[in-house]
């Protein structure tokens, strides 16, 4: 059976980092601090990119190492590879500061 890496960083992170190219259908155990989570692929995850460890609804936040970096553009699954297709991107977007605390 081979091993596979991937990293997630906080505890409140909805997704993880494969740290090498991962077949579908893969069964993970992602560790974060203290936390264990099991998470099935249900799609290749090539290196460097996200999947979710926990299923989203749209407008939901999107957290990668402790930060918001985008929203849920549609439901997006556990192990399912969320990337431009299902994340709306939020950081450098000046029409997504929250204009109020200026």
């Amino acid at each position: 059976m081979e091993a596979y890496t991937t990293v997630m960083m906080k505890p409140q992170d909805t997704v993880a980092v494969a740290l090498t190219n991962i077949p579908a259908g893969t069964k993970l155990q992602v560790a974060c601090q203290e936390h264990r989570l099991e998470v099935i692929l249900l799609e290749p995850i090539e290196f460097g990119h996200k999947f979710a460890v926990k299923p989203m609804e749209p407008g939901d936040d999107i957290v990668k190492y402790g930060e918001v970096i985008g929203a849920a553009v549609r439901s997006i699954r556990t192990g399912e590879h969320v990337h431009v297709h299902n994340l709306e991107g939020k950081r450098g977007r000046g029409d997504q500061l929250d204009t109020q605390s200026r």
